[in-house]
């Protein structure tokens, strides 16, 4: 795979490589990860750096009671088990990427930031990753009237040229993707379990092999199927798209969880179809600010419009532009951005000067919020030297 020295250090520290967890020292979560790899950048060290016989020394400044040196070192000491796991997704034809590659996908980083996957595994075209387009999403028990409205809303996405984004799971999202490459379009899907297996699958093969699929997981690619991984993967599906359709939510499940922390956190505008099944949660999410999509949309739209207080007209499936709503985005806070930021940037004493460099920030918008945090008691002065820690 040609893996670099950082990209190796990131999988020793934050990847499983074998689905039977007998490991002691478990691997660093997303955010676990993120404290620890902006600690190393503030050391002006690479992950890398990590990979010579004696990490011990370059950790002696590290301190925190739930990543323990200890659990570090047992972590970067799994190479042996790192080679061997990535000759085995190499034959698969699996690649992996980190965050500090090129090709991880953008939008991951600048929504998620330090709650972006450290790893991506992966088969397929890479470039998808960075096309957005629409995710698609809804009910692994889907009735037929949905099936036919995702395959037909899909064909409309590939038609338009619009990367259809859905989970790959049986159901509406399995339905989103075939019916989009089956048209010639794109897809891209992200997986909760079994990537290994998906490589091979008859399903993916014509996809995969055209270049207008990708698969990824954020999990150990031979992972079987958990609740947890499946929660976890639905901000992913959202923050790879650019707008969502939600075509079935139940009252409980993944597909209500996801759509409720899409809509809550703003990832992307998103769209719920309309229907009369009194176990389907759609109408509440509009309740909660997604919006109706009653009967047509252009595709490019969808990206568009957010809180819809029209319901949009016309032929389902009609190529004319739909009348909409707009409404303007809410005003950014940047303070408020300032203030979650120092809560990573500044849990060990840090200078104004690395502040500075790593927010981007000129020395007086710097001063003034760096006293504003101190007065508001999200931050204080050190008196050794001029530093700055978070109580």
């Amino acid at each position: 795979m040609n893996l670099t020295a950082s990209a190796q250090a990131t999988l020793l520290l934050t990847s499983y490589f074998s689905s039977v967890k007998t490991n002691e020292h478990k691997p660093l979560t997303n955010a676990e990860w993120g404290k620890f790899a902006l600690w190393l950048k503030h050391q002006r060290l690479s992950p890398g750096g990590l990979l010579v016989p004696e990490p011990q020394a370059l950790l002696s400044g590290w301190s925190d009671p739930r990543i323990s040196t200890e659990r570090l070192l047992a972590l970067l000491e799994r190479g042996h088990s790192l080679a061997l796991a990535v000759e085995k997704w190499q034959r698969a034809g699996l690649w992996v990427i980190t965050r500090a590659d090129a090709e991880y996908p953008q939008r991951l980083k600048d929504i998620l930031r330090n709650d972006s996957p450290a790893v991506l595994f992966g088969c397929g075209n890479k470039a998808l990753l960075q096309s957005g387009g629409t995710a698609i999403v809804g009910s692994r028990n889907a009735v037929e009237d949905d099936l036919h409205f995702t395959a037909q809303l899909a064909k409309k996405l590939a038609d338009h040229g619009v990367n259809v984004v859905s989970g790959g799971a049986r159901g509406i999202d399995e339905c989103a993707m075939l019916s989009s490459l089956n048209a010639g379009g794109t897809a891209t899907g992200v997986l909760t379990d079994s990537l290994l297996k998906a490589t091979t699958s008859v399903k993916w093969r014509n996809g995969l092999a055209s270049g207008n699929l990708v698969l990824i997981s954020p999990f150990y690619p031979e992972a079987g199927f958990s609740v947890a991984n499946a929660m976890a993967r639905n901000k992913y599906v959202y923050c790879l798209a650019e707008s969502a359709v939600v075509i079935h939510a139940g009252k409980k499940g993944g597909t209500i969880t996801g759509a409720l922390e899409a809509v809550k956190h703003q990832w992307v505008p998103v769209w719920v179809k309309p229907n009369q099944d009194e176990n389907s949660a759609n109408e509440m999410l509009v309740q909660k600010g997604a919006g109706l999509l009653a009967e047509s949309v252009d595709p490019h739209q969808l990206k568009r419009f957010r809180n819809m207080d029209a319901q949009l007209q016309s032929d389902l499936f009609s190529l004319q532009e739909a009348p909409s709503v707009y409404q303007a985005p809410a005003r950014v806070d940047f303070y408020q951005l300032f203030l979650e930021e120092i809560q990573y940037l500044a849990v060990q004493p840090v200078s104004k000067e690395v502040l500075a460099e790593i927010l981007c920030l000129v020395p007086a918008q710097l001063d003034l919020w760096l006293s504003r945090a101190i007065k508001d008691n999200r931050l204080r002065q050190l008196s050794d030297a001029g530093l700055y820690q978070i109580p």
